[in-house]
């Protein structure tokens, strides 16, 4: 059985299990210079938030995926991924380490751990389960 490394609230039931490389994308401008670059199909989008603004170019582009460090599925984004059917989990953590996203308690540090632990790795999401989206090793 393949390594899950981090789970999270998996946004709908969906059974896409897109396959690609984590890309952090820690600003608007990463957004755009991924979609510039032409890879976007290459990767799956690792935000800190689930903020519509800065992911809706890529998700109206054809997003693979989106995993977040925070928010929920009630949020914008988990409303826009549902409507473009892009596989989300949302406020991932990873399975390997205590520290758990708190709404206006979470230390930056993190969001800099799961970032480090992702951004590069190929990973495969699973979206199956009606609560619990996984991000699992792929490589």
């Amino acid at each position: 059985m393949a390594e899950v490394l981090a789970e999270g609230y998996n946004v709908f039931d969906t059974a896409k299990s897109p396959s690609g490389t984590v890309k952090y994308l820690s600003a608007p401008a990463d957004v755009i210079a991924l979609i510039q670059s032409g890879k976007l199909s290459e990767h799956i989008l690792l935000v800190q938030g689930g903020t519509t603004t800065f992911l809706a170019p890529a998700l109206s582009m054809g997003a693979l995926g989106v995993i977040t460090m925070s928010g929920a599925p009630e949020s914008h984004l988990g409303i826009l991924s549902r409507e473009f059917q892009t596989p989300c989990v949302m406020t991932a953590y990873l399975t390997s380490s205590e520290s758990r996203y708190v709404v206006g308690a979470t230390d930056p540090s993190h969001f800099d751990e799961i970032a480090k632990a992702l951004d590069g790795r190929k990973v495969r999401l699973d979206c199956t389960d009606n609560e619990v989206g996984r991000v699992v090793a792929d490589d």
